[in-house]
């Protein structure tokens, strides 16, 4: 009897008794085989399972696209833009406005550019601003979206209390240098405006200092430029030298306004809402917006909304609603 055989066929045995019906590689069991055919079996099932696309008729609506609207310009619209905008986007989640400021150049200069959706002016666009938008194929159109009125502010502890038209004038050309030559202490006067980009500087030198005629006259050397209607509240409550003017909507009450008057014979009017809409105050003017051609689509929306219900934030800011 071969004892070699023998070992093997009981080593069969034990393993299943029966060999495989094909030969095997060197080291290669047939219970891992098994495993391997199994799982190819499961890879090419789940490969023919695949879901199949969903049906366009079953399909879900998508969400609809944020519309995003760009505004740049006036700081004296800035506050009211953003609060236009936060108003609007409450009732809209769909849209998203963006609001900066810059002044009314930088605002106007933008749309013209092609930058900004809204440009905010403080001032009506010059002839030239006009001119450089056509040549970029542009037409601007004007919206009036509140009305303003420019307070003249001084320190509470000055004694005067009213001015003129003319008075005003003089004081910041440099003609009146005192206090004391319009009624008050005998205190040199401090002049403080808004920078050259501002359309209220440029407002306040075309009717207020030119009183509205053609004239080169021009803001005394000695004028100091704040960057902001914030940099002129904290000189003017710090300095009781100081005169300066702001958008009604930034006086504070640490700051004391004075009553203008168009000649002497008066009347002396403070500016309010009520003053403004009957004309009775002497320096006050139109806000607008400027879009790059008839407005469309979210931007026309926007401005429907400011022109109708959006007027009811703009008295919530001291500005005036239009009539």
């Amino acid at each position: 009897m071969d004892v070699t055989s023998t070992s093997k066929s009981k080593r069969c045995h034990r393993r299943g008794g029966r060999r495989p019906p094909f030969p095997l590689p060197d080291g290669v069991r047939p219970l891992w085989l098994l495993i391997c055919l199994i799982g190819l079996l499961g890879v090419l099932l789940l490969s023919g399972c695949r879901p199949a696309p969903a049906a366009s008729a079953g399909a879900s609506t998508p969400t609809a696209p944020i519309a995003i609207i760009q505004n740049k310009g006036s700081d004296t619209l800035v506050n009211l833009a953003l609060a236009w905008a936060e108003r609007y986007m409450e009732l809209h989640p769909e849209v998203r406005i963006s609001v900066t400021g810059g002044g009314s150049g930088t605002g106007i200069a933008a749309m013209i550019n092609g930058t900004v959706d809204i440009a905010n002016a403080s001032r009506e666009m010059k002839p030239e601003e006009v001119a450089a938008a056509e040549k970029n194929g542009i037409t601007p159109v004007e919206f009036t979206v509140a009305r303003d009125a420019i307070a003249i502010v001084v320190n509470p502890a000055n004694p005067v209390n009213g001015l003129t038209l003319q008075q005003i004038s003089d004081i910041y050309t440099g003609k009146i240098t005192n206090w004391r030559q319009v009624g008050g202490e005998d205190r040199p006067i401090v002049l403080l405006s808004r920078e050259s980009n501002s359309g209220t500087y440029v407002y306040f030198l075309e009717n207020v200092i030119r009183l509205g005629k053609k004239s080169d006259l021009l803001f005394a050397a000695d004028t100091l430029l704040m960057p902001s209607s914030e940099g002129i509240s904290v000189e003017v409550r710090q300095n009781p030298n100081a005169i300066g003017y702001d958008g009604l909507g930034y006086v504070t009450p640490d700051q004391k306004m004075i009553a203008v008057a168009r000649d002497p014979n008066g009347p002396y009017v403070l500016p309010s809402v009520e003053t403004v809409n009957d004309d009775s105050y002497p320096i006050s003017r139109p806000l607008y917006m400027y879009t790059a051609g008839q407005p469309t689509g979210a931007i026309k929306a926007y401005l429907d909304w400011i022109l109708s219900e959006g007027q009811t934030v703009v008295s919530e800011l001291g500005f005036v609603p239009l009539k």
